[in-house]
């Protein structure tokens, strides 16, 4: 299927500059939602943390970049992952990513964080936040949104995360993600959750 989102010929995302230049364009990107991602650091949005908050959030880091900033894909994505070998997470198919990311907030919001000690509240936060991430609701820009969504959601909920540590290492951070999702329809479960859960419990404040 062609892909809505992509110019003609190109790799390159549709952005509101027009700017056809992959590199350009992830230069002026990277600058804009840094100095958004700055702005929700300094005041985040709160509210009741379901998909809709989520997709807040996403317009707000991506208003400058995206017409669709805030909007749910409608088409099916993969991504090589080097940490995989070469295939691809399986992310929720475009019909399901609603019903799977609003399933996955009511639980967290479920339940009763406050009685968790640190290790138990950084395997179960990791658990969420990899299942939140591999519903991939969003053509781009999946792991800044979902991230920071956890972040504030963990502060609604009494307790913080330090946000600078998982931008210092957002590589790192992402490749986590990425091995925490490694669940598969043929393949079965291949995930590896230790790396998400030593990041989010060394982050706990």
């Amino acid at each position: 299927m062609k892909d809505p989102y992509l110019y003609p010929d190109s790799e390159t995302l549709i952005n509101l500059f027009d700017e056809r230049d992959e590199q350009k364009f992830e230069e002026i990107e990277a600058n804009y939602t840094a100095l958004r991602l700055r702005q929700l650091y300094d005041k985040p949005q709160m509210g009741v943390f379901d998909f809709k908050h989520l997709c807040r959030i996403h317009q707000f880091i991506f208003q400058d970049i995206f017409y669709w900033a805030g909007q749910p894909r409608i088409i099916n994505i993969e991504k090589a992952e080097i940490a995989l070998g070469g295939i691809s997470v399986e992310y929720s198919d475009a019909n399901d990513i609603t019903k799977h990311a609003t399933a996955v907030c009511e639980e967290m919001n479920n339940i009763s964080w406050h009685l968790l000690h640190k290790d138990e509240k950084a395997e179960q936060f990791s658990i969420y936040m990899a299942k939140l991430w591999k519903v991939h609701p969003f053509r781009e820009g999946n792991t800044r949104t979902v991230i920071t969504f956890c972040c504030d959601f963990a502060e609604e909920k009494g307790f913080q995360l330090n946000k600078e540590l998982f931008k210092d290492n957002s590589v790192y951070v992402r490749r986590a993600l990425v091995a925490a999702s490694a669940i598969f329809t043929d393949m079965g479960d291949l995930s590896q959750p230790q790396h998400l859960i030593k990041i989010v419990r060394d982050s706990i404040m």
